[in-house]
């Protein structure tokens, strides 16, 4: 990959079309980043050997095993072991919000369809759940080339809802897994987050390895406003005026203090956490993620 296209600009990224381009640009950005470091993918414990196949990384070949059968081994790894992984992405009102390049829905379907892509190029399943107040779209897991493509659809159409119920989904998704999974929750959480928490908690105590990317755009971060604003809450659409410089200690008290519990609340129940900001270009964001899960096995 060119070093022109690592570590792009959200705004570069958005202008790419193609939802498929954009997967492959962002997965090969922060690919580039994981090489960099001998840790690379969800992890990097040694598992097994298999057979080499065509297109398999030379690098991974050992040749010491070579050297006693004249076959080609590969080393295998945890990450390359038949996972199973759900994506649920977040369309509610609230996701639509974007101050710069992207809304949080359109960095959240980058994302989605970016673990979607990397997930199948690694020969593992992946399935989607695309949820507001209800399941919009539902995939199952699978592990085709056409089933990449029916992801990258549904992810394509998305569009942001009305109101957010987190809760039923990853309740209707725990009672369908019948074995050990990876459910990656891709939102703001801005709902019942204590619910939400204790709903994620329970599919962690059920075996599963789950991952929350909490999406928050810059301007909610940083609040950013100068000038007398009116201020609409996207889902209910309260409304009203008021003077930024008076509520700016307020505001960011209250969001540092939303985004501390989450965090906390997700870490302390084994539930992997990561805080996105939608300006932070995606390859980056990535790279850091799975270098700091790497390092924690």
């Amino acid at each position: 990959m060119a070093e022109s296209l690592n570590f792009l600009d959200p705004a570069v990224l958005a202008g790419l079309s193609n939802l498929e381009m954009r997967a492959r640009v962002a997965v090969e950005g922060f690919l580039s980043g994981l090489h960099k470091s001998p840790n690379r993918g969800f992890s990097v414990e040694f598992n097994d050997y298999r057979h080499y196949h065509p297109g398999d990384d030379m690098r991974h070949i050992d040749w010491r095993l070579y050297a006693r059968s004249e076959k080609f081994y590969v080393r295998q790894y945890e990450d390359e072991t038949n996972v199973r992984c759900v994506i649920l992405l977040d369309s509610s009102a609230s996701m639509a919000y974007g101050s710069g390049a992207f809304t949080k829905l359109q960095y959240g379907v980058t994302l989605a369809s970016a673990l979607a892509y990397f997930i199948m190029r690694q020969r593992d399943a992946a399935g989607l759940i695309v949820f507001d107040e209800a399941i919009r779209d539902y995939i199952p897991p699978k592990c085709r080339q056409t089933h990449l493509m029916r992801i990258l659809r549904a992810l394509a159409k998305a569009e942001h809802g009305a109101g957010t119920n987190m809760v039923k989904p990853l309740t209707e998704l725990a009672l369908s897994l019948n074995r050990k999974s990876f459910v990656v929750l891709i939102t703001d959480l801005l709902d019942d987050e204590e619910r939400v928490i204790r709903t994620l908690t329970n599919l962690r105590a059920m075996g599963h390895d789950v991952i929350v990317f909490q999406l928050m755009d810059h301007a909610e971060l940083a609040f950013p406003f100068t000038e007398a604003t009116e201020f609409v809450d996207m889902e209910n659409s309260e409304r009203f005026i008021t003077s930024p410089a008076a509520i700016r200690k307020s505001y960011l008290e209250h969001v540092n203090a939303f985004l501390d519990f989450c965090r906390r609340k997700c870490q302390g129940s084994g539930v992997d956490y990561c805080l996105m900001d939608t300006a932070q270009p995606l390859d980056q964001a990535l790279s850091a993620y799975m270098l700091r899960r790497a390092r924690s096995f």
